[in-house]
């Protein structure tokens, strides 16, 4: 074996261990996270702690219904808004803005990215919750509020990826549609956006993690009540926000409820994640 091949397998070996070192981090977490968890969920039943709608923690109460549903509320209304003007943004920059517009807006929008969560509830609460308050009633603090916020605080993640993903795309499939006689939105319709689906479903699922597991910002905006929201002026408690409201002073089972909800956050995250990506290949599956 000579020097260059000797090199060669050291830095192969090096990239293995710094892989598996990041593997085994997360896996240690995960594993801690659930073992600080589970065992409150068992011992007050795992229906009582996912189907129970009251969180009285001096009381040994942990139901976490209401901050299931209100997660999944929240989430829901920020793809419902984060994912059609994303993809319609990436759209426009691709294929129908030209390339000066495009090296200007598109660096703007993943800066985007960079602005610390706080500063966007801070606009929420200035600007955003004093206006549907006054417009459509209600404290403001709601789900309206805190799903409006989290569409725009996703957007970069969804339209930087999704530009990435249609600009991949070999030229001669535009060429091949336009050829063929089809207009520059029939390419991107039929031909631009189910060539670029798996990058665009990549997008939407760390969009929807990011909404997720967003804290700082729904804290300041959704209003923090501990029950099953009846609309969307309702204001509501997410599954992030009850665990930094009260890590800071639990203790006992108070704080091994609190790692309970990190493990039904992360079950929750994985399912979405799962759903998606098996939902995914079986298109790619069926379009082959």
């Amino acid at each position: 074996m000579n020097r260059l091949e000797r090199k060669d397998r050291l830095v192969r070996w090096a990239l293995l261990v710094v892989a598996f070192s990041a593997v085994s981090i997360l896996a240690v977490i995960t594993v801690f996270m659930f073992e600080q968890g589970t065992p409150v969920m068992f011992k007050y039943g795992l229906k009582n702690f996912l189907a129970g709608s009251d969180w009285y923690p001096s009381e040994k109460s942990f139901g976490l219904w209401p901050m299931i549903v209100g997660s999944i509320y929240v989430t829901f209304g920020a793809m419902v808004i984060g994912v059609p003007f994303g993809l319609a943004c990436a759209i426009v920059l691709t294929e129908f803005s030209s390339k000066r517009i495009r090296r200007v807006i598109k660096p703007m929008i993943e800066l985007l990215a960079g602005i610390p969560s706080v500063v966007y509830g801070f606009m929420g609460v200035v600007i955003l919750v004093p206006f549907i308050r006054q417009t459509f009633g209600g404290p403001g603090l709601s789900v309206l509020a805190a799903s409006i916020i989290l569409g725009i605080m996703i957007l970069p993640t969804i339209i930087s990826i999704s530009v990435d993903s249609i600009q991949a795309i070999p030229p001669a499939y535009r060429e091949g549609s336009i050829a063929l006689g089809a207009t520059k939105w029939q390419t991107v319709r039929m031909v631009l956006l189910p060539a670029a689906r798996s990058g665009i479903i990549a997008s939407i699922i760390l969009g929807m993690g990011r909404a997720i597991g967003e804290t700082m910002a729904v804290i300041m905006i959704a209003g923090n009540a501990v029950s099953v929201p009846r609309s969307i002026l309702s204001p509501v408690r997410t599954l992030t926000s009850n665990i930094a409201l009260e890590m800071g002073y639990a203790a006992g089972e108070h704080r091994q409820a609190l790692f309970a909800t990190g493990v039904i956050l992360f079950i929750i995250i994985m399912v979405l994640n799962t759903v998606a990506n098996v939902t995914s290949s079986r298109r790619n599956r069926v379009k082959g």
